[in-house]
């Protein structure tokens, strides 16, 4: 080879059109059910929306299609084209929350077999195309779809909340749905999923919720009879919503320089003590809960992390530091095609380490005020608990995260894990140190359950129990003679009452 090139030569170029198997790898982008609902109602906000409606439709026991529907701009039919082709873009504006032309798609098709989308605007008669994975696999082939369907189903929603214009997109075939177990499942499967939504929803677009002329509705609707089983608003959750700061002097406002961008002003926030308000709670666990809140365009896209910065720590449970992108974070600040993080750059951290306010106090000072708070909280309640190793596998999450609320955490990944596992009929537990686990014995889990189904995270009464009792084991090298001799007082008060419960379970 001789000398080098600093630019690669070519000699032309030539069209090369995506496999059609493009479209399964689209379907399988990871979307969260809720991040991709968010990402539909992105899209009503941009249009301008001032209701959106989640419609979740069932027939009898069955649940047959979901629709977001909006009061929005609405799109032409030339508009709809480019919504539906895949990689299309439109022309985004400065405070648009869509960004990579793709979120329709892959939010869509990662949780249902065909998306259709009806729109029109108060010029425009009303427009429809649908995808189906199947279809678009034999080489891109998106329906059109029937005038007069399309114009009906904008007459079905006329009122609520169409008026003049709007969009309805629906979801067929949605793989989360229940496929069997009748009315029953159906009912606990909306139960979770519904306030699940809303505490989505009400989080990571708290700020257009918190909006007198902006409103998201979830309802449930037998699709023949038209009976509503359930529609509620979605309330805001502001994660910065506390009634008093926990410590004074705050929320402060730093800058930090950050190389390629320049000034982004950031919010350092104290959270009250010991709250219990759902805009505090909303957040995983006390780890997930501190760090950053990164927001573009009044849009939540970050709830917690510290991108890199330091480790999160029990200590700094209620620092929340809310960040404004700037509109253009070149190589600093890079949005997942999701929206669901964002991937800081090193200069980010660096910048952190010089941030200050206007009074010259450094960020850094902050975050030793917000770790003396809670310190000063544990004290004054009396409370000085040992760090503990976190739960693992095998514990509901609600529990995981009262522990980890309740008690500081042991740094690292390591968690304990309690499942179940074949054992001689003569225990009811065994300790495995080496792969942090605690084993119950199957032959008693009908028994605890009652004749339940059983699952990963089942028996949490006694799977907790067992975690409280047994935690310590896995925190010290080996067992004393009194730990040894609680080990087998615990093993046979647990094995006699189990053996009780299966006899009585044989009885009925």
């Amino acid at each position: 080879m001789s000398d080098w090139h600093f630019e690669v030569p070519t000699t032309g170029s030539k069209r090369l059109p995506p496999d059609p198997r493009y479209m399964e790898a689209l379907s399988s982008q990871g979307y969260g059910f809720e991040v991709a609902i968010a990402d539909l109602i992105d899209n009503s906000i941009d249009a301008g929306a001032k209701d959106v409606v989640v419609h979740v439709l069932r027939n009898g026991d069955e649940l047959v299609s979901l629709l977001v529907v909006d009061d929005g701009r609405g799109m032409d039919e030339e508009a709809l084209d480019v919504a539906m082709t895949v990689g299309g873009r439109r022309d985004y504006g400065d405070k648009s929350l869509g960004i990579f032309g793709t979120g329709l798609k892959a939010a869509s098709l990662s949780h249902a077999d065909s998306v259709t989308v009806i729109s029109k605007t108060k010029r425009t008669r009303s427009v429809g195309r649908r995808w189906v994975t199947a279809h678009a696999k034999e080489g891109f082939q998106c329906d059109i779809v029937e005038t007069g369907y399309a114009q009906d189903l904008m007459d079905r929603y006329h009122g609520r909340p169409i008026t003049w214009q709007g969009t309805i997109i629906r979801w067929d075939g949605v793989r989360d749905f229940p496929k069997h177990g009748g009315g029953g499942q159906t009912d606990r499967y909306l139960t979770r999923m519904i306030p699940k939504l809303g505490l989505h929803l009400g989080l990571y677009l708290h700020r257009f919720l918190a909006r007198d002329d902006f409103n998201i509705t979830i309802a449930v609707e037998d699709v023949l009879t038209r009976t509503v089983y359930m529609d509620f608003g979605v309330e805001s959750l502001d994660p910065f919503g506390y009634p008093v700061t926990g410590s004074a002097g705050f929320p402060r406002v730093f800058t930090a320089d950050v190389e390629g961008v320049g000034d982004v002003p950031l919010t350092g926030h104290v959270w009250t003590p010991k709250s219990n308000l759902d805009e505090y709670r909303a957040v995983g666990t006390v780890l997930d809960k501190q760090g950053f809140y990164f927001y573009r365009n009044d849009r939540l896209v970050q709830a917690g992390g510290w991108n890199g910065y330091r480790q999160p720590e029990q200590h700094l449970a209620l620092a929340r530091v809310a960040v404004e992108l700037p509109p253009d974070g070149g190589d600093a600040f890079r949005l997942t095609v999701k929206k669901a993080g964002v991937e800081a750059s090193p200069s980010f951290a660096s910048a952190l380490n010089e941030a200050k306010d206007a009074s010259g106090y450094a960020f850094k000072e902050y975050l030793d005020a917000a770790e003396a708070t809670y310190r000063e909280a544990r004290k004054r309640a009396g409370v000085d608990r040992k760090p503990v190793i976190a739960p693992g596998k095998g514990l509901a999450p609600e529990v995981k995260r009262t522990v980890e609320e309740e008690l500081p955490l042991i740094s690292g990944e390591e968690t304990i894990a309690i499942r179940w596992e074949k054992l001689d009929s003569d225990v009811f537990f065994a300790i495995d140190r080496e792969e942090r686990a605690i084993h119950l014995n199957k032959t008693y889990r009908p028994a605890l359950l009652g004749g339940r189904r059983g699952g990963l995270t089942d028996a949490p009464m006694v799977k907790s129990l067992l975690y409280l009792l047994l935690h310590q084991i896995f925190e010290k090298e080996y067992s004393g003679p009194r730990e040894k001799d609680n080990l087998q007082l615990w093993q046979s008060i647990l094995l006699s009452a189990a053996r009780t419960e299966l006899d009585r379970m044989d009885e009925q």
